[in-house]
């Protein structure tokens, strides 16, 4: 019998990349581009993953609607121009062990790869040209497309554009948004411990691992077991 076809769902920030330096420049930027109090690092690093229309009323609640749409936009602004001036690789850069995790289940011929991030089509796009993944990821889900994380519909359409079951898929990210849209889509998730939200808020995740090297056993193990 042919083994079935897996898919591996990544989280990028604070998952595949630590921007976080990056992204609070940004934000801190884009508050003081609107005049508001810059939130604190903790506060900014905790909506991670969302996407920026529901982030930014979360940061500033207090804020009108044409507020939060400065801020969003100031945000993107500041984040294109700190990624011109530093290189997206650099203000981006990828975890050590991130790469070669990524290059031995690429290798596999019953993996495919996806991505499902709270960044831009053109954020990601930047991204992954600079570290050199083109044609790794079979499919990128991105937030212009769908409602922010936790919503279900980015795993939905990896699911279906890889042609793989939720059964024979898993997500792995750092944050509560990722593990509650794995939970909300039917695959498992996998938290990692070294992102932006403690790995105790990661109630949903069915494993969490402490380095690249767990996640890969991991992924190994809970198919051998669900296969």
């Amino acid at each position: 019998m042919t083994a079935p076809l897996r898919l591996v769902i990544f989280d990028v920030d604070g998952t595949l990349v630590d921007s976080q330096g990056h992204i609070v420049a940004s934000m801190t930027l884009a508050f003081e581009g609107v005049g508001a109090i810059v939130p604190s690092r903790a506060d900014i690093l905790g909506i991670v993953g969302l996407s920026l229309d529901v982030a930014m009323p979360r940061l500033a609640p207090t804020l009108s609607g044409d507020q939060h749409g400065a801020l969003v936009q100031g945000y993107k602004d500041s984040y294109m121009d700190l990624r011109l001036s530093h290189g997206a690789a650099a203000a981006s850069p990828l975890y050590p062990g991130a790469l070669e995790l990524l290059q031995k289940l690429a290798a596999r011929d019953d993996v495919l790869l996806g991505m499902a991030t709270g960044k831009s089509k053109r954020g990601l796009d930047a991204l992954i040209e600079a570290h050199a993944l083109e044609g790794m990821f079979v499919t990128r889900q991105v937030a212009d497309f769908h409602p922010s994380k936790p919503h279900p519909s980015m795993i939905h359409t990896a699911l279906a554009e890889a042609g793989v079951d939720a059964a024979d898929a898993v997500m792995v990210g750092d944050t509560t948004y990722d593990m509650d849209m794995a939970q909300a889509a039917g695959v498992t998730g996998i938290g990692v411990s070294w992102g932006y939200h403690a790995p105790a808020a990661l109630t949903a995740a069915t494993h969490i691992v402490q380095d690249f090297d767990a996640l890969h056993s991991t992924i190994n193990t809970h198919w051998s077991m669900h296969g």
